[in-house]
């Protein structure tokens, strides 16, 4: 058996979370004080997602900062950079603009962030 510390970030809290895992089971979970740190812990041990933000080039505008429409899964974050880094926008670009639809096949969107 494994335990593991983790550091909830879903509120500002910070609950020190210890799970007790045996390959890929979760034994038990302790140090959450609600439902939703109990659910990021099960999440970060079994499939951690992440948000990504970052900029991305638009055509004669230079960048415009970007951030994906909900969490992508951690393996993914490079492949997806790799692919952002390679693609120009057309502009004018407005905040919200869906500038890459479903990135690597995950259902996540590249939306714009401000406007170029």
């Amino acid at each position: 058996m494994e335990k593991r510390n983790l550091t909830c970030v879903v509120c500002p809290l910070g609950c020190a979370i210890t799970a007790e895992v045996e390959g890929d089971n979760i034994l038990n979970i302790s140090g959450a004080t609600c439902k939703r740190g109990e659910a990021y812990a099960r999440t970060e041990l079994t499939d951690p997602r992440r948000m990504l933000t970052t900029t991305m080039r638009v055509k004669g505008a230079g960048l415009v900062p970007v951030k994906s429409s909900a969490a992508l899964p951690k393996s993914l974050l490079l492949p997806s950079m790799e692919v952002i880094n390679a693609a120009s926008a057309e502009g004018p670009v407005r905040p919200g603009d869906v500038l890459i639809a479903d990135i690597l096949g995950t259902g996540v969107d590249i939306v714009a962030t401000d406007q170029s």
